[in-house]
């Protein structure tokens, strides 16, 4: 069962996002806390922008290795979310075992609607077919990664929940102490990752290629490494790891390394290979892998944080100043670590540099909705994306992950791309700026996020929401 529920009556509508930081369970009647809301429908709103118009502008896309474009701030912004959210998720819970209930049924059901939206079953929206060879599904993904996140934090403040009830002592570092058992784990999981991206020895890898639209589909390929400490795409420890344990045949077909100057003369999705390119150019890897998963935790450990910081300090005041200097001290820490070189900012590999600059970002963007939003009242502006927000998981399965488009698609005339989306967007974007590149920006903000803030909110007129 989806969990697809109609609420009775408003007073019974969730007030505060859920732990997945997906869904937007029933509130009691304390205040909402509208710009968590509001930053949740703002990052679903980017995951649909990178993802439908980053074809057309990779500057946006993925970076292909090193550095962070756009869409790689959606994964730890999604992750904060989560963090932020179970503080305020568990508080109100006071059965330790339906806590624990709770947050057991809620990480089977992100599993479950992980592997069927991103293990390949769905080909959505573009090809008109179902079904996935099970030698070759995909096990990993986005839902997977935010559910290992929130189970390992929940069952953390599950456990530590009797410090919501405690009296903060004075002074800026008393939160800290009072939940130092969760930083020592971050701590703990910082030291393991930084032990094996540059202990672990990778040696030399085969692997044939599987994508079957490739012009070397079903050729064996051999990559040279034996070496260990390697960040670049062929020999490090992450991709070693996911290699051996989840297989070969397991992961992502297509990483965005396929897209980098070594191996395309240019960055765009579609252009070919050098014929200079090194054999990994063809390689899979899994970009929500073990390793990375693993030090995606601490995105959700600063997110707890905040969530807190929100639970702990009453004055607004305070929250900011925390808030924003913890922010911009990670966001500095991590822009000193990738341009000195130490370490760099890297999605696929989940780099701590990229956990600090991600984290600071999200950190620094959510007490800017805070400002505007909770504190001085600026919450109509915002509308369409705090009702994104309250039904985030029916945005993101329906548009992000194109099951909508998909279905529309399926009803065309005479051709399969002779669609009435394929047609608004040839007719009412492209074709009236001659520029399909211009055309499918504007189509993506102008007609797609839109759409589905409006979708939003008359679900939430409706006082529907999908739940996990």
């Amino acid at each position: 069962m989806i969990g697809i529920k109609a609420c009775i009556s408003h007073a019974n509508r969730l007030l505060i996002a859920d732990g997945t930081g997906f869904s937007a369970p029933k509130p009691d009647p304390e205040k909402r806390v509208d710009s968590l809301d509001i930053f949740r429908g703002l990052t679903v709103a980017l995951m649909i922008l990178v993802g439908d118009a980053g074809g057309e502008w990779p500057q946006i896309g993925h970076a292909p290795w090193n550095g962070s474009n756009l869409a790689d701030f959606v994964m730890p912004f999604f992750l904060f979310i989560v963090g932020m959210a179970i503080p305020l998720t568990f508080k109100r819970i006071s059965s330790r075992d339906h806590a624990v209930k709770k947050m057991i049924v809620r990480t089977l059901k992100l599993l479950f609607w992980g592997i069927m939206l991103q293990g390949g079953f769905s080909h959505a929206p573009d090809k008109l077919s179902y079904g996935v060879d099970m030698k070759k599904i995909r096990w990993s993904g986005i839902l997977q990664r935010i559910a290992f996140a929130y189970l390992v934090m929940a069952l953390m403040e599950i456990l530590k929940k009797k410090r919501h009830a405690k009296d903060l002592p004075p002074g800026w570092l008393s939160i800290f102490k009072l939940y130092a058992s969760q930083w020592l784990m971050g701590a703990c999981i910082l030291v393991i990752y930084l032990a094996v991206i540059y202990g672990m020895y990778v040696p030399h890898w085969q692997f044939t290629v599987n994508d079957e639209e490739s012009s070397d589909y079903g050729k064996a390929f051999t990559v040279e490494c034996g070496v260990r400490g390697k960040l670049d795409p062929a020999c490090n420890a992450v991709g070693y790891i996911d290699r051996k344990i989840l297989g070969i045949n397991h992961l992502h077909q297509q990483p965005a390394w396929k897209r980098s100057e070594a191996c395309t003369e240019t960055i765009t999705y579609e252009a070919p290979f050098q014929t200079s390119a090194p054999t990994w150019c063809n390689a899979p890897f899994e970009p929500e892998g073990i390793l990375s998963s693993i030090s995606s935790v601490l995105s959700t450990i600063i997110g707890v944080h905040f969530g807190h910081v929100l639970v702990h300090l009453k004055d607004d005041t305070a929250r900011l100043k925390h808030w924003t200097v913890m922010g911009l001290s990670l966001l500095i820490s991590g822009l000193v670590l990738h341009f000195t070189h130490a370490m760099p900012l890297n999605k696929q590999l989940y780099t701590f540099s990229y956990v600090c600059v991600t984290s600071g970002a999200a950190a620094l963007v959510f007490s800017a909705i805070y400002v505007l939003v909770d504190m001085r009242g600026w919450k109509s502006m915002f509308l369409p994306f705090q009702r994104m927000g309250m039904n985030a998981m029916l945005v993101y399965v329906m548009a992000a992950e194109g099951l909508f488009a998909g279905f529309i698609n399926g009803w065309y005339y005479n051709d399969p791309r002779n669609t009435l989306i394929y047609w608004i967007q040839n007719h009412v974007f492209i074709g009236v700026w001659n520029s399909q590149r211009v055309g499918i920006l504007l189509y993506v903000i102008f007609a797609e996020i839109p759409f589905w803030g409006t979708v939003a909110a008359i679900f939430h007129r409706l006082e529907i929401y999908w739940k996990l």
